[in-house]
């Protein structure tokens, strides 16, 4: 079928539709009355994109602590970064999980105190990854020569990149999500908006702890909301300077995801403090011989209301009672090779999930 030249400027529908209707015997009203419906955008509804989520993943750095976040914006925060080696072992896992969350800089790079499993990966990381600005508590504040030779690495490493020192109730800027400086070079918040203080019947039996002089307690530590879910991670904070923070009231509220403090050791994870926050799940970034103290464990396991305790590692040093079973175990004794993570995809409306990177196997935590 032919269209004359002059014709090109008539819309093509009013052109073609009475010869459609004539060769196939249709009412002209019935053919444009489909071709209108056929035509109408589809409801945003059925265009919409998946709800996008927040992702955590505890890397395996082998008893050193890096946990990454990325919002549903994209943007992303790496607490910690593992320790110095010398095939760059713990910045190539932090680039595995960065692969996996679909990004390839970290906007803020967070770094808890200047112990050697913390801030140790720095000067490998900043060779291989762009990185917005650090955040730390400020200058070393422990008597020792291999924390001295730490910072003075992560000083030169961060030489002409932006840093910030941050401060009980600073908050880091990370589009979809609120996240709170809670403790930092050993002050605590004295508030957290949004939070009522309350009384912790927990503090009556609690014994009073003496303050070690190591960089432990100077961790900065934080609180991330995203919708109605919590995270709490406190870096190394030891057990006097929890205290503070729930005792004689809860200054934090409860919280959804503990990422254990210390990595289990049991210089932290008081009772009044862990029983206090009530976590629902909790994660301990233990190593195969380092930390996951059978009491820090049996503290965290027997807190009110928590479901699941999740291991990067099976604590070999320790007993069967006192280690989660394997399907909760990252990196269980006698794998083949370590370096297995966490992952946590936290919805919107504050349900969540955590996979095994070892065995792909995901578990739910419904909306409550």
């Amino acid at each position: 079928m032919q269209i004359a030249a002059d014709s090109r400027s008539v819309p093509l529908r009013r052109r073609l539709l009475p010869r459609l209707a004539r060769a196939f015997f249709i009412p002209l009203s019935v053919l444009a009355c489909c071709f209108a419906l056929h035509s109408q955008p589809q409801p945003a509804s059925a265009q919409a994109e998946p709800a996008k989520h927040l992702l955590i993943y505890a890397i395996d750095v082998e008893g050193g602590q890096s946990t990454l976040l990325v919002s549903p914006s994209g943007a992303s925060l790496l607490v910690d970064t593992g320790w110095p080696t010398a095939d760059g072992r713990d910045a190539a896992r932090i680039q595995q999980a960065m692969r996996d969350a679909g990004i390839t800089r970290l906007d803020h790079v967070l770094i808890t105190h200047f112990h050697h499993d913390h801030v140790g990966g720095v000067p490998e990381l900043v060779k291989r990854v762009p990185i917005g600005e650090f955040l730390d508590h400020g200058s070393n504040r422990e008597d020792s020569d291999i924390t001295r030779a730490d910072y003075a690495a992560y000083l030169k490493a961060i030489q002409g990149k932006p840093r910030r020192i941050v401060h009980p109730g600073d908050t880091i800027s990370i589009p979809g999500l609120d996240t709170i400086v809670l403790t930092a070079d050993g002050e605590h918040i004295a508030s957290v908006p949004g939070i009522q203080p309350t009384p912790n019947p927990y503090c009556a039996t609690e014994p009073k702890w003496d303050l070690d002089e190591t960089e432990n307690p100077r961790s900065a530590g934080i609180l991330v909301t995203f919708g109605s879910f919590r995270f709490l991670d406190l870096g190394d904070l030891t057990k006097a300077k929890e205290i503070p923070l729930v005792c004689p009231n809860n200054l934090i509220g409860t919280v959804d995801l503990y990422l254990v403090n210390h990595h289990g050791f049991n210089l932290s994870n008081s009772r009044a403090f862990v029983d206090a926050i009530h976590p629902r799940v909790a994660i301990m970034d233990n190593g195969a011989h380092k930390a996951g103290s059978p009491e820090a464990w049996q503290t965290v396991h027997e807190s009110p209301l928590l479901e699941d305790l999740w291991q990067l590692h099976t604590a070999e040093d320790s007993d069967a009672a006192h280690n989660s079973s394997a399907a909760l175990i990252a990196n269980p004794a006698g794998a083949k090779q370590d370096g297995a993570y966490l992952k946590v995809v936290v919805s919107p409306d504050g349900s969540f999930t955590v996979t095994n990177s070892r065995t792909g196997q995901t578990k739910d935590y419904p909306r409550k």
